[in-house]
């Protein structure tokens, strides 16, 4: 069995940057005066080539280069004490210094330079792309199910702000953005506008219908789906904007309750949903040669139900009796239809 790495907790720091900047150069500085004051006290086992005495001033001078480059012979340690000092605690101090700053500069130069030329190759290229607004269980089952019905990785981007989920998500593949999604400007550095479609499953209702919000107010014709657990706000989230909003827990009990009437009822849902079932539900625009046409006419598969104007129709009702340009056609089909 594979030994698992230990979890560790972590949290944003509060800290401004100037802050963190500055506890850092104070650190520096401290070491500094801590060399400064040993090497002023050892001062008889110091030795200046130039003048033969030691002065304060020397002393700044001698400590200043050797912690910052390896000297150059002009003062030098004669005495075992003073050899002792700058071999066991001048040395490290020096690899520390060049190690705290090689980071700060790697943190807050380099890193964040890096990060926004990367971020704007990805912004040039990002379009047709699904956004996922939380990457929980749901979430991450999505992009499963994304995947499997063949969406390119590279065109799903998910946004969390967990840290151990965007780990999973690029693991997978995708693009990721830990931000908080409710954020106008967030949206629109995943570039919500030339997006293909958003999926909303933040793992709170309120949290899911204040991003739909945000969404639809920044690309009004975008398709949005939104996970919502209590059947009260299903309402609220179709106010927001949502073009559909799925209740996991309602369709749960749906399947339940099926299952009490036929064993494979609930069987057959899981299949048509699935792109792992044999066969599968699939909308589509009505082809030209279907105009005119009933719904139990088309060739690719058996229709169930139109929608005309925003309003559905099943296969029984006389509007599908001829079907007209414009009309979207729900359809079950074989998963070689699908993947043929």
């Amino acid at each position: 069995m594979a030994v698992l790495p230990p979890a560790t907790l972590k949290r944003k720091s509060s800290l401004p940057v100037w802050v963190s900047i500055g506890w850092r150069v104070l650190a520096v500085l401290a070491l500094l005066a801590l060399a400064v004051g040993v090497h002023w006290i050892e001062r008889d086992g110091l030795k200046d080539t130039a003048d033969g005495h030691v002065s304060f001033l020397d002393i700044l001078y001698f400590t200043s280069i050797s912690v910052t480059t390896t000297g150059y012979g002009d003062i030098v340690p004669v005495s075992n004490s003073a050899r002792m000092f700058d071999a066991f605690v001048v040395t490290p101090i020096r690899v520390f210094v060049v190690l705290l700053f090689l980071g700060t500069a790697y943190n807050f130069v380099l890193k964040r330079t890096w990060d926004k030329w990367r971020m704007a190759v990805i912004q040039r290229t990002l379009s047709g792309h699904i956004i996922v607004a939380g990457y929980g269980t749901t979430g991450s089952e999505t992009v499963d199910e994304l995947i499997a019905r063949g969406t390119d990785r590279g065109q799903i981007v998910v946004i969390d702000q967990n840290e151990a989920n965007l780990a999973r998500a690029k693991e997978c593949g995708c693009i990721v953005l830990q931000a908080d999604a409710t954020r106008d400007q967030i949206l629109e550095d995943v570039r919500i506008g030339s997006a293909e479609s958003m999926i909303v499953c933040a793992g709170r209702d309120d949290t899911s219908i204040l991003i739909t919000l945000t969404a639809r107010h920044l690309a009004p014709a975008l398709p949005i789906s939104v996970i919502v657990r209590n059947e009260d706000n299903e309402l609220p989230a179709r106010a927001a904007g949502a073009t559909t909003v799925v209740n996991p827990v309602s369709f749960a009990g749906l399947l339940l309750a099926g299952s009490c009437q036929g064993t494979h009822l609930s069987d057959y849902l899981m299949d048509l949903a699935s792109i792992h079932g044999r066969v599968q539900l699939k909308e589509r625009k009505v082809h030209p040669g279907e105009i005119g046409k009933p719904l139990s006419a088309i060739a690719t598969g058996l229709g169930v139900r139109i929608y005309r104007d925003g309003q559905p129709y099943s296969f029984a009702e006389p509007e599908t009796h001829a079907l007209l340009a414009g009309d979207t056609v729900l359809e079950i089909v074989t998963d070689q239809a699908v993947n043929p």
